[in-house]
């Protein structure tokens, strides 16, 4: 019996010095190996689009550059302490700062890594002791339903590029896309006469969309404007392209769709800094300024957490100090005493 025991304890002694020992050698694992290992873990077990993975790419290579980083052990307290004071001193070309948020997601995906190593048995920081900086409460900026009939106005007119924008700024308001999301679109989608359909978001994440009549309408003039068969539902212009040019080559980028919105809303008057994500921004207030719940928004936004959905709660605190302003003390006398 007592020799069963004596060889149960050296056998677990020894899958300890075992585990030990492989812990030791991960730690020397060359950083561009381990990178290209967690890059196909982020893209093939977590399911992240190739954007995301571009993304975290680039902020981890960033990261290694700056600190010379060449193996795990590397990687320590100090160095990341260090980075953070440099990600928040730095500037971009027109000298501005990063913002907090922007340095936050820097922040994540270091700990999405570090995560990812102590999963796969390799010893590092725990990722749970780089904490992500307080972001002062974000202000939206919208655009009230003046603003929104100026906007359209400005797109008035027959001509295939001016139809083109005017059913562009109308789906953005009628779905709440991301930009990203509405150049990716293809004809197909909407044959027929189509006003729900589906989309893949961020994270790969698919959720309905919903046509307005008036967005349909505008859609419908657009499409019948054009004489191409390329399948993407919004394209540039022809000026610039070549006529061998493959038909994919056509389609419209977010930065054109940035710079069309920001025209109209210069041509239309608008003082505010308008772009597509104004627009976004202009379909979530609508929905809650006329009565949806919150729960509601964040599905239709695609949004993962309610807690991005809450950056909206301006209307809805409106709503509250409406209310009570106008059912609040009515029975009180008029020279209450307190």
């Amino acid at each position: 019996m007592r020799a069963k025991s004596f060889l149960l304890l050296r056998a677990i002694l020894k899958r300890h010095q075992k585990k030990k020992k492989l812990f030791k050698s991960a730690s020397m694992v060359p950083i561009p190996h381990m990178l290209h290992r967690f890059l196909e873990y982020v893209e093939i077990e977590r399911g992240r689009s190739p954007k995301t993975v571009e993304t975290y790419a680039r902020v981890l290579r960033q990261f290694f550059a700056w600190g010379n980083i060449q193996m795990i052990d590397d990687i320590t307290l100090e160095t990341l302490r260090k980075y953070r004071i440099f990600l928040n001193r730095k500037t971009n070309t027109r000298g501005e700062e990063l913002r907090k948020s922007t340095q936050n997601h820097h922040v994540i995906v270091l700990r999405v890594f570090l995560r990812y190593l102590a999963k796969n048995g390799y010893t590092s920081i725990s990722p749970d002791m780089i904490e992500t900086a307080k972001v002062p409460e974000r202000q939206v900026e919208f655009l009230n339903r003046e603003e929104l009939e100026r906007l359209f106005v400005a797109c008035a007119g027959m001509g295939e590029n001016t139809l083109r924008n005017r059913a562009i700024i109308e789906v953005l308001f009628s779905t709440g896309l991301r930009v990203s999301e509405l150049v990716g679109l293809n004809r197909e989608s909407f044959s027929g006469a189509t006003k729900e359909l589906s989309v893949r978001g961020k994270g790969g994440k698919v959720r309905p969309i919903f046509i307005s009549d008036r967005a349909r309408e505008a859609l419908d003039r657009y499409l019948a404007a054009r004489k191409d068969i390329d399948p993407a539902l919004f394209i540039a212009s022809k000026k610039g392209f070549a006529a061998t040019s493959s038909l994919s080559d056509r389609r419209i980028s977010t930065r054109t769709v940035e710079r069309i919105v920001s025209q109209l809303a210069t041509k239309a008057g608008i003082l505010k800094s308008v772009h597509p994500h104004t627009l976004r921004h202009s379909f979530a207030t609508d929905l809650l300024k006329n009565g949806a719940d919150i729960r509601s928004v964040q599905a239709l936004l695609g949004h993962a957490s309610i807690t991005t959905t809450q950056i909206y709660t301006h209307v809805t605190d409106q709503g509250l100090r409406d209310i009570h302003r106008r059912f609040h003390g009515k029975d009180e006398p008029e020279n209450a005493s307190s």
